[in-house]
Formats: structure tokens, sequence, C-alpha cells
């Protein structure tokens, strides 16, 4: 074992991050959540990730994603997320999906674990459902936008969420489509007002980054 993960040893001990290093999760979605979520998985050690996301780095992400850099602008986020993690800790495996996930994907895969830090209403559904059907736990990210207090970020069950759109409008579907329940991280603060409406929302660093902090240390603490 390196000196890299000396410290995280000492505090969960040996046999839980041997249990981290023969761990594999999958992340889906690189972008302001996602990317604090693999981070953090990295440095904790776990030994495979499988990330999947579609999109490339653009200047506007730069405020709140680790993948985004002036150098990296243009590119894949898996790809630089695959660099980055390798730069972290070349011993972790990493397997990167260029892809958009939604209700046609048919990965054969079976993870430990899934992450979703996926955008769209749509494909979050696709991914619960992929999940559910192979039998994978998963963990969900709703709405991180338009907020600025981290004293109100939570995690709970999604029938159990109050307050966020997001949750709301994905609890109504999970209960029509008869889905079973699971966990999420949401925020209970009411969404700040933007002042010049859009399809685009605001959102800072802070609030993104303890929402992909949240589903990492879920994660982790369930693989050990």
């Amino acid at each position: 074992m390196t000196k890299r993960l000396n410290r995280i040893t000492l505090l969960l001990g040996k046999d839980a991050v041997e249990k981290l290093k023969q761990s594999t999760v999958m992340v889906v979605g690189c972008g302001a959540v996602g990317s604090f979520a693999i981070e953090s998985l990295a440095r904790c050690g776990v030994g495979h990730l499988i990330l999947i996301d579609f999109d490339v780095v653009e200047e506007s992400n730069i405020n709140r994603q680790l993948f985004a850099l002036d150098s990296s602008i243009g590119k894949p986020k898996v790809e630089i997320a695959r660099a980055r993690i390798h730069d972290i800790n070349p011993d972790i495996i990493v397997d990167v999906i260029n892809t958009f996930f939604d209700n046609k994907t048919d990965l054969q895969i079976k993870p430990d674990f899934v992450i979703d830090a996926i955008d769209s209403v749509q494909s979050k559904i696709a991914l619960y459902k992929w999940c559910q059907k192979n039998n994978i736990p998963f963990v969900s990210s709703m709405g991180a936008a338009r907020k600025t207090d981290i004293s109100k970020i939570k995690i709970g069950k999604i029938s159990k969420t109050s307050v966020c759109p997001l949750a709301s409008k994905i609890r109504h579907i999970v209960r029509d489509e008869k889905l079973k329940d699971f966990p999420v991280v949401f925020s209970v603060e009411q969404a700040v007002p933007q002042p010049n409406g859009g399809h685009e929302f605001g959102s800072v660093i802070t609030v993104t980054g303890t929402f992909g902090l949240m589903l990492a240390d879920f994660v982790i603490k369930k693989l050990i």
C-alpha cells in the first residue's frame, strides 16, 4: 500500500481501505456534483471507477466543476476525469463511457454502487430503472442550483423529500411508476430567485461540491 492512503488507513483501518480498493463505483454525470463525488472516491482509494458523461468542458463550467480548467475547455469530461484520477492514483482502474444515459442504454456491467449526478429527469429515471432491474444500490442527487446555504443540504429517502422542485417531480414519477424508494441528497432551502429567468440556473461550488461530497460519503460508508 502506498503512502497516499496512509491517513485514511489511520482513520478507517486496513480492512476498510482494502474493501474500498476492491470496490467498483459507477458515477453518471461528471459535472458540478459528479466531479466532487468522483474526486472523493479516488482520493479514498476506491479501486475501480466507471464514469459516464456525454458532455465536453465549457468555460461556463469553471466556477463549479473540478474537471473544468482553462486547459480542458472543449475536451470530453470523462477523458479529463480519467487523466485527473490517474494523476491522483495511477493504480485506480478507470473505465469511461462517453454517452448520454437514457432508456436505450444497455450496460453489461454490475458495479457495487452507482451515483446519479445527472441533470435530466428522464435520464435519472432511466438510471433508477436500470439499477433496480440489476439489483444495484444507488444514491441520487437532487437539485443543487439556485441554492446558497450548505446547512440546508440533507440526505434521506426520495419519498421523504420536501421543498426541492426536482425532488418533487422525481417523487411523483417514482410513485406513478411504482419504483422502489431510494436515498437522495437534496436541499430544503427555497431556491434563490433568478433575475433574468432563462433555462440556465445560477450555482456555486460550495453547494454543488457539498452535494458531491455527501454522495461520496454515503457510498464509502456503505462499501465499508
